[in-house]
């Protein structure tokens, strides 16, 4: 599963995952491998493979995405998730405040997921974890 199942039940505000889409993930990982010295463990997305970048205590920090397949609208650049209570609510108050969805919001490690630009121009992602029992 891509991102990693998220630990626990993510708490609204924080910071769940950090990811990079591009053209070219291959290329990409093997930049960071070497400048971070991650490591990088694949992700199968059926005909390719995203990565999972290790740290060197084996915590996977970081995720580096093809823009290709659920990606192709993802911006190429590093995206935050940020955790939101609840994604519907959170996307109608970006559009409401002028802020724009540009992905989404769709399912993501078992919960649902979107892009969002806000009206400066900066870009994150939304996370909203999967309801608990």
């Amino acid at each position: 599963m891509y991102p990693p199942p998220m630990p626990d039940t993510p708490k609204p505000g924080t910071i769940a995952w950090t990811d990079l889409t591009v053209p070219d993930a291959d290329a990409i990982r093997d930049f960071y491998t070497r400048v971070t010295g991650w490591k990088a463990e694949p992700v199968s997305m059926g005909e390719y493979s995203d990565y999972v970048m290790v740290s060197s205590t084996g915590e996977g920090v970081a995720g580096i995405c093809h823009s290709r397949g659920p990606n192709v609208n993802v911006p190429p650049q590093w995206l935050i998730y940020i955790v939101v209570a609840d994604i519907d609510q959170a996307v109608a108050q970006c559009t409401v405040f002028g802020g724009e969805v540009l992905d989404g919001p769709r399912p993501m490690s078992g919960g649902m997921f979107c892009v969002i630009r806000d009206p400066a121009g900066a870009v994150c992602g939304l996370y909203s974890a999967p309801a608990t029992k």
